[in-house]
Formats: structure tokens, sequence, C-alpha cells
């Protein structure tokens, strides 16, 4: 018997607190750094994991570790915080394999071998500017180790590359398993080698009737209307690894814990990740590439459709009925987005990318040409589906057109349904092996205070070295620069809620610290990254900031306020303001 999926999650985020709380990995580094430099022989190149082991083991970290993660079935039914991840190449957020039912034992080996979610590895790298990289996406089978005689198993995997080079091998990753505490009764090879096979037989059984039904759905698709087979219905979508995946199977209702508070703060963590289309090898338009989401968000960055699924995933975490669309938006450019249903019957889009939220009003195509019409405030110029972790529905209007779409989608004569049973026998949770499973959110490492005041500080250097170079001298006002604050949370809370408040505080305190006959300018900007330097050059393509930065005449004094926004998984808005004030000279 294994958790319920939203309360493993929230297992995991317990599980992260407490090892953060207990400050485990400064720890093993210690005993690392101590090991190395007491017990390691000159000759001797490096430790080996038996070492290691042994070290943690004679220091009591393991038996402290075990003894913190002391569990109940009451403790899951409470909300739960999340804590950081540590800064590691390799991101491994495996349904937690701790199972106690009276508090004290642990699961049997014959309980753990029905727990059939594989260990998600993804490697990322790192550039000296922070910029990351996808290099592998990589699921463990961890069962094996049930079958080994001493609950130790050492295996060596190939790592493959993602998209494009999904072929491309990137290096041999050489892995120990070990169960700790050790199981009472280990498993014979030839059961836990049964059971894995009967699965991969399963789980293939599944894929191939989903596949002989998503043929025959798309053939009556066509049948309704021939001009079906332009628009945009994405039944399967290819992940990292380059392997069809039912588009249904990447949503999942999320819930963020207490690290995200409402919808709108959930459609704002989304727009701050970072945007990156999938590169392209040579011409031919958009690589196709969809992202599980433990490497969406290990990377920090990922394309439109990552995005969408991610805050769809959010929002019905929420308990809204929401949707993720695909369509086009100007000039034809393929897109997806996000589209919530009120009891009311409102239809709501959110762009994932922005933040954005458009209320939508059909048009009458039927109406008099005179007729005033709605008109549309969206991005978006066609729909082709729309699709959930449970539903799935093609267009079968006669335009497509998002413009004059009715969304009521419990019309079959405007939207084709795929049968729910057959998207649950192959998206539900637990329904094949080979789902990857859904991390938690975890909370930021970043401190917000203490990486403002960095920033804060470089911009000043660079300001001071620029105007230097221009043969100018540089006076700042700390107090100026402080005045600036409440308009740049005003600025973060606008683009959260889309309500405007503090501006009218922040233009009085403006009017006091200008004296008569001076001018005032200040210019916001906002970033999703940290790198000063890279920010500065882009603050000085915009004339108006050059202008600031540049500033020559009597009494100039200048400001620079940054204040850094922290979100789940270390994901930041960055605004910036820069001000100077002087005496106008005619």
């Amino acid at each position: 018997m294994s958790l319920p999926p939203e309360k493993a999650s929230e297992l995991k985020q317990l599980i992260h607190q407490q090892l953060s709380k207990m400050d485990v990995h400064g720890r093993i580094r210690e005993i690392l750094a101590e090991t190395i430099r007491e017990e390691l022989a000159p000759d001797q190149q490096q430790l080996s994991t038996e070492d290691l082991i042994k070290a943690l083991r004679r220091r009591g970290i393991i038996d402290d570790v075990m003894k913190e993660l002391n569990f109940v079935t009451d403790s899951v039914d409470q909300e739960l915080p999340s804590s950081p991840k540590q800064p590691v190449c390799f991101t491994d957020r495996q349904s937690t394999l701790l199972k106690k039912s009276d508090g004290t034992r642990m699961a049997d080996s014959t309980t753990m071998l029905s727990i059939s979610d594989p260990v998600h590895m993804v490697l990322i790298k790192t550039d000296i500017f922070g910029e990351t990289t996808l290099v592998a996406s990589y699921f463990l089978e961890w069962r094996s180790v049930l079958g080994s005689e001493n609950g130790m198993s050492s295996l060596t995997v190939e790592l493959m590359g993602v998209g494009t080079e999904s072929k491309v091998s990137v290096g041999i990753l050489n892995i120990k398993l070990e169960m700790y505490p050790p199981l009472n009764q280990t498993l014979s090879q030839e059961v836990v080698n049964t059971q894995l096979a009967l699965e991969r037989q399963k789980t293939a059984e599944k894929e191939r009737l989903f596949l002989v039904y998503a043929k025959q759905w798309w053939r009556e698709y066509l049948q309704i209307r021939p001009s079906h087979n332009s628009r945009l219905v994405k039944i399967f979508a290819q992940d990292e690894n380059g392997i069809n995946r039912p588009v249904c199977s990447y949503i999942k209702p999320l819930r963020a814990g207490r690290l995200l508070d409402t919808p709108r703060q959930a459609a704002r963590f989304v727009n701050v990740l970072g945007y990156e289309r999938a590169p392209v090898i040579g011409g031919g338009g958009k690589q196709e590439q969809w992202c599980t989401l433990l490497a969406f968000l290990c990377r920090n960055k990922g394309d439109c459709e990552d995005h969408a699924n991610l805050l769809c995933s959010l929002l019905l975490g929420y308990g809204l009925e929401a949707f993720v669309c695909v369509g086009t938006k100007a000039k034809g450019v393929p897109h997806a987005w996000v589209m919530t249903c009120g009891t009311d019957g409102t239809i709501t889009f959110w762009e994932s990318l922005t933040g954005h939220r458009y209320i939508h009003k059909p048009a009458n195509p039927d109406a008099s040409p005179v007729a005033e019409q709605p008109k549309p405030l969206h991005p978006y110029r066609t729909v082709g589906c729309v699709f959930n972790h449970q539903m799935f529905l093609g267009n079968c209007q006669p335009s497509d057109s998002v413009e004059t779409c009715v969304f009521d989608l419990n019309d079959e004569s405007k939207w084709k349904p795929m049968s729910e049973e057959a998207i649950k026998s192959v998206c539900a949770p637990g329904a094949t092996t080979s789902l990857p499973p859904f991390p938690p959110l975890c909370a930021s490492t970043i401190d917000a205070s203490v990486t403002s005041n960095e920033i804060e500080m470089q911009l000043r250097l660079l300001v001071s070295e620029h105007r230097k170079d221009l043969g100018l001298t540089t006076v700042w006002e700390d107090q100026l620069s402080y005045l600036l604050s409440p308009a740049l949370a005003s600025y973060e809370f606008e683009r959260t809620t889309s309500i405007s408040a503090g501006n009218e505080e922040f233009q009085d305190a403006i009017r006091r610290a200008v004296p008569d006959g001076h001018t005032f300018k200040g210019f916001p900007i906002h970033f999703v990254y940290r790198n000063a330097r890279r920010a500065f050059a882009t603050c000085l393509r915009s004339p108006f900031c050059e202008e600031i930065i540049c500033c020559r005449g009597d009494q100039v004094r200048l400001a620079v306020r940054v204040r850094v926004f922290t979100y789940p998984e270390s994901a930041c808005a960055v605004w910036i303001m820069f001000a100077c004030k002087y005496r106008s000279v005619l």
C-alpha cells in the first residue's frame, strides 16, 4: 500500500524541511572533509563510498536522521511547509519509500515492491553566469535492491542527451543503492524481475490500447469536417527524452502547500520562470519538446507549453476547473495558454508567460455587420483543443477562431471529447509505470534582502565606472534611494494582483524630497535573473534610462534601488529603479 499522490507530495516536503532543519548536508560535508584530512592515506587518490558510509555511521548521522524521520499516518493530514533543494547537479525527488503503519516499523519488502514510482534524476549544467542547460533526464528503477541479499546493489547506467540529442550518450553513471534501515526479509531476484516484467507488460498493453483508441477518435474527428486536419489538436507530445506521452499525463493537480497563497500568486510564480524555446538545429521551424515537471523546475526555464502545464496543475490544485489550450497567437505562431471555467460560465484566459488574465466574451458570427461586437483583448487567434489531467476535447466548431469560439465544453456539437476512462487508463496516478512522478515545489534558497543589497552595490559600482569613463562624477543619495522602495513593492503587487496601490504615498514622498527648482526622473525595470552586469547592459539600451545614468547638470544626485521578490524553486522577480534629481538650469 502506498500514500495517495497528494499526501506523498506533502510528505516529501516535510522530509525536505526536516533534513534542512538538521543541516544534514552541512554535517556530511564536515565529516567528508575531516575524513579526508585524517584518514586518507597519502597514496590514496579518493575516498571510497564504503569509507564515507562508515564515517557517517560512526558519527551517528544516519541514526539521527532515521530518529527524526518518525512519521505516523495522522501527520500527513496537516499543511506541510517546504524547504529548499540543495544545489547539486543531480536532482532526485522520488516518492517516499517510508510507509510506517504504527510509527515504529518500516514497510516490508512486498509492500515496497508495489511502489512503482521510479527515481527521476535530472542532470543540469550551470555556467559562470548562472545560466542552466538540461543535459540528461533519467528514470531509475530502484526496486532491484529489494532482491539483493545484503540490501545493497550497484549498477551502471548510460545517460542520454535530451531533445534532438536524445540518442547521443552524454556519460556513464555508477549508482550504488542501499536500503536503510535494512529489510528484515529480502525478496528473491526472480520475484522482483517477474513483478517488473508484469508491470512493463501491463503498461505496454494499456499504451497500445490507448493508441488504438486515439487513432479511432482522430478518424471520427476528421469525418466531422475535413478542414479539422489543419487544426492544432495535440494528443501526444514528446518529452525531453524523445518519448511520446499523452498530453494529459503532463497535468496533475499540484498543491503548493504554504509556498503560494492564491491562484494569481501561482500565475506570477510561473511567469517569473524563464522562457526558452527548445533549440533547433538547422531550419524547419520550432522544435517540438515538452518537459517533465522536474526537468522544467530544475533548469528554471522552459517553453510556453511547460509554463502552461505547470500553471494548469497549480490552478487545479486550488480547486479551479482549469485546462491547457493549444492553438495559435498573432501571425499563426503555435502557442499554449490556460483557461479556467467559472461556475457562472465565465471563461478566463491565463497567459502563463506574462501572468496576464483575460475575460473571454465571444463574438456572434451571425450578428449583423453593423452590430457592435466585443473587441478581444487577448492575443490568441485560434484554438484546436483543450485538456487537463482527466479530459481532452477537440474543437469541432465551424471556425477555430478564439474570437467566435464558445467554450461550452459539455456541448458535444462544439467540442468532441475523448473517453475519460481511456485517459484515466494511461494518465491516472499509478496507471502505468512509465508516468514520471510529480515533484513537490521547494521553497526558495535565496535571501531576498542580501541578494537585493548585493545587486544594488554592483549596480552602483557599474554606474560610477560608466560615468567616470564619460568624465562625470557620481554622487549617490541614500535617502532618495530608500524612497524608491515603495514604488518597487507596488509594481510587484500590481503584477501579482492586477491592483494598483501605494502610488500616492510614493509620489508625495518624492515631491517632499525634491527641492523647488529641481527635476526628478525615475526609470523602473523588471528582470527574472540576478546578473547585475547583464541587467545594467539592458538598462543602457533604453534611451530614458541612459539619460538618467548619464545625467549632466547642477547638483546632480543619483539613486538606485533593487528589490528581489522570491518565489518557490528559487525563482525571483528583480525590480530595479534608477533615479536622479538635479537643478534645472536654463
